[in-house]
């Protein structure tokens, strides 16, 4: 196969075998669950209930609070038992909704059309937007938006995420092993709903036997086609998987996926489509890779959304060491978190654990303007240059060397022989400007 990539970026150690090898396994429904209002990019979901309600499982408990945003769903069967500020799993406190279970995991009705592309797209759509699906690969935008396109961006091809480049995770590699099919008919879904003519799933080369797999199920699927990737992160970043696939380039400031004609789609998102199209099931479960040095038993589970990241390492047979870090997403991406009282959440792919010789944090030193944050950069950008000028708040000098535009990689970071924390320094930048910005209106 012909493997292609984007210009810049790293090839990081994947330190993928810890869990790479163990099927999804289902964890136990668990006693309590904690469910963000805000678990999407956007405006919170409202709550519709109060403590004290009785609620089935898949029951709307929170409603979306504008267009950019989604509602959110009992995940377990229960009473309501605190509406409250609870830790969450980017770093931060939030208000969520604490469910304690009955034990009985009684569910609302839902259905079953089997040919689910016999239904019109609308009715798709009403299903998805019902549902609460939002980006599975990290983001979290809210699913409905992507699929509503203004009418003047036709898309003509959707693109499904199967990359998985960030180190660690494995939870989207097991998915596509072991509902390939259901992935699929996920990614037609997307397809009519958007009236797309193309479609493409994009797997890096680590992946062999999902690149296999995925071309013998589309073998005669002549709209669908697999693309082999290079080895390079962060080759699951939309724009640089939109040019990888297409050669299409995505314009800086601000442009969107839709500027050239297309929607990327995570693979867990798409399984997540087709369940809520086919069985009307709302999101409240996915896969997440349980790992790291310290996991006795490093995992991919399938569980409940709000389900605390004690119990998940608890379902893994808890820790052979102490804990030096723990990491709520990806190494490069995610969120460090204080300890393990977070719930998941619908964007957790991950929770990784350190032990303390891997999480010892590095002095930073002065630059030593050596370009290789430029060189790998998968944006263009000159991350030194703009981390040099947050530093002595010169944010408009900041904001034209296009710090908006960095998605915050930490490729920059990776290679910098000097150890500069570019992407929290970026970070900072960006919200003293949004700050400036604000205050100006």
């Amino acid at each position: 196969m012909n493997l292609k990539t984007f210009p810049g970026g790293v090839h990081p150690h994947d330190n993928k075998h810890y869990s790479k090898n163990s099927p999804i396994r289902e964890i136990s429904i668990p006693e309590k669950v904690v469910i963000p209002l805000s678990q999407h990019i956007g405006a919170p979901a409202n709550p519709i209930v109060k403590v004290g309600d009785e609620v089935l499982t898949g029951q709307v408990i929170a409603e979306a609070g504008g267009f950019v945003s989604i509602p959110q769903h009992a995940t377990i069967s229960g009473k309501v038992t605190k509406i409250d500020i609870f830790p969450s799993p980017v770093g931060t406190s939030q208000m969520a909704i604490e469910i304690t279970g009955d034990g009985k995991d009684t569910w609302v009705p839902l259905a079953d059309d089997a040919d689910v592309l016999f239904l019109s797209a609308e009715e798709m759509k009403q299903r998805i937007k019902d549902a609460g699906i939002c980006g599975m690969g990290g983001a979290g935008f809210p699913t409905i938006v992507k699929l509503s396109p203004p009418e003047d961006k036709p898309i003509d091809t959707v693109i499904l995420n199967g990359v998985e480049c960030e180190p660690y995770l494995t939870s989207d590699y097991r998915l596509m092993l072991e509902r390939s099919e259901d992935i699929i008919s996920g990614l037609k879904v997307i397809m009519k709903v958007l009236g797309a003519k193309n479609g493409y799933i994009g797997i890096e080369a680590n992946k062999p036997d999902v690149i296999e797999l995925m071309q013998k199920l589309t073998k005669k699927e002549s709209d669908i086609r697999i693309v082999g990737l290079k080895l390079r992160y962060p080759q699951g970043a939309e724009k640089q998987l939109i040019y990888a696939a297409t050669k299409r380039r995505v314009p800086n400031r601000g442009g969107l996926p839709m500027a050239v004609g297309v929607v990327v789609q995570n693979v867990g998102t798409a399984v997540a489509v087709y369940e809520a199209v086919r069985y009307k099931k709302p999101l409240i479960e996915r896969v997440i890779a349980v790992t790291g040095s310290v996991v006795a038993r490093p995992s991919n589970l399938k569980a409940r959304i709000g389900t605390s990241f004690a119990t998940l390492v608890e379902f893994c047979g808890g820790t052979t060491g102490p804990i030096g870090k723990i990491v709520s997403g990806g190494p490069m991406m995610g969120f460090a978190v204080p300890n393990l009282e977070p719930p998941m959440i619908k964007g957790s792919s991950g929770l990784i654990l350190l032990n303390p010789k891997e999480a010892h944090i590095l002095q930073e030193k002065t630059c030593l303007r050596c370009g290789r944050c430029v060189d790998v950069c998968p944006m263009n950008l000159f991350p030194s240059l703009i981390a040099q000028a947050v530093k002595v708040q010169d944010y408009d000098t900041a904001d034209k060397a296009g710090m908006t535009d960095c998605m915050k990689c930490g490729s920059c970071a990776y290679v910098c022989p000097a150890h500069i924390r570019l992407v929290q320094w970026i970070d900072t930048g960006k919200i003293k400007l949004a700050e400036i910005q604000r205050n100006k209106k």
